[in-house]
């Protein structure tokens, strides 16, 4: 489970409570700090929570950085930290500094909670299909773009890749990181989710396999679909597939949510998610980018021993960052080359 749910001794409340921590992947120390609130919160938003009651911060202070680093980069990390949890109508009230070899970052989230506030992961049954809330790959554009400046990496991926498709997608990965999965968890209640997870250090197969072992039916996960930022999935094959990005086991940090929904109610999800605002100025709070979130039905639930798997010749949904070519002519959407649940069954039965 993505979250401790621990049951209180009166008016039949629970203290539902996560935490998490990880070191800086991108450049900016701002983003950083929304990256790493958006990736606490989103094991509360994993199980349905919207509101959270409050907020801690963790944070570790390199002994490495002299005294005008430490006071232009750590101001910036905790104030994206910040902003990111007012977004997500929260606030920090606490936390702990330490000064330590590297740099961390990272929070808890707590809320207490009516049983009714959260979806417990563990009732997906035969037959619903599995949506996917964000793109695969950030952990391949994060490296692709410090290779930039790494000749003897760089030049097995130039032949796949330019230097400017790198920087969009390193920036389009720092978006999505960003990005909160509140909607995604509002939305869950709405169409009856039966049980979600977030994709995390684990990959996609790995936290698909960890919610298929949660499950009170007896069934199995098939994913048919993999929706990658686009080039990523050519720089891991560039690579000899060390990332793992196309068998399912490529890190991802603060990806989106992996969730099983009725299948009569999957692609009404998706088509609401594309409609839905992300709050005053958009999930960066940038004029004029408050545009929906992208979900992708990636497969199926089927009978089976509480597996999961990717079929062997998945389709790879080339998702275009925003700003560019592709993005800005089809919206920043993909959403043509959602498959329908008549699209998976047909693959299935094909």
């Amino acid at each position: 489970m993505d979250c401790c749910v621990i049951p209180l001794r009166h008016g039949g409340l629970s203290l539902v409570q996560t935490t998490d921590f990880f070191y800086p992947l991108v450049e900016d120390p701002y983003m950083m700090g929304r990256i790493a609130c958006a990736n606490v919160l989103s094991d509360l938003y994993a199980m349905g929570i919207t509101e959270c009651d409050n907020m801690l911060m963790l944070l570790s202070v390199s002994q490495k950085m002299n005294d005008k680093e430490r006071e232009r980069v750590m101001p910036l990390m905790i104030k994206g930290f910040r902003d990111a949890a007012e977004e997500g109508g929260t606030s920090v009230t606490g936390g702990q500094t330490v000064v330590n070899p590297w740099i961390i970052i990272g929070g808890v989230a707590t809320v207490v909670c009516q049983p009714t506030d959260f979806i417990m992961p563990d009732s997906a049954v035969p037959g619903d299909v599995l949506v996917l809330t964000k793109p695969l790959g950030t952990q391949v554009a994060v490296n692709a773009h410090q290779w930039l400046d790494m000749p003897e990496k760089w030049n097995k991926i130039k032949l796949v890749v330019s230097r400017e498709e790198v920087e969009q997608a390193y920036q389009e990965a720092m978006f999505n990181m960003a990005m909160l999965n509140r909607t995604a968890a509002a939305l869950m209640h709405t169409f009856n989710a039966h049980a979600a997870t977030d994709i995390t250090g684990f990959g996609i197969l790995g936290h698909a396999r960890n919610l298929a072992q949660q499950q009170r039916s007896d069934v199995a996960f098939v994913i048919h679909n993999l929706p990658i930022i686009a080039k990523m999935a050519a720089i891991s094959k560039a690579c000899g597939n060390r990332f793992g990005l196309l068998q399912g086991t490529s890190s991802e940090t603060s990806g989106g949510l992996l969730i099983c929904l009725p299948r009569e109610q999957a692609a009404r999800f998706c088509a609401e998610m594309k409609s839905c605002r992300h709050g005053p100025g958009g999930p960066l709070g940038q004029e004029g980018a408050a545009e929906g979130q992208q979900a992708w039905i990636i497969g199926i639930v089927e009978k089976g021993n509480r597996c999961a798997r990717i079929i062997d010749k998945p389709r790879i949904i080339e998702v275009p960052p925003r700003g560019s070519i592709g993005g800005a002519q089809e919206g920043g959407s993909n959403n043509t080359n959602t498959p329908s649940p008549g699209d998976i069954q047909s693959t299935v039965v094909n």
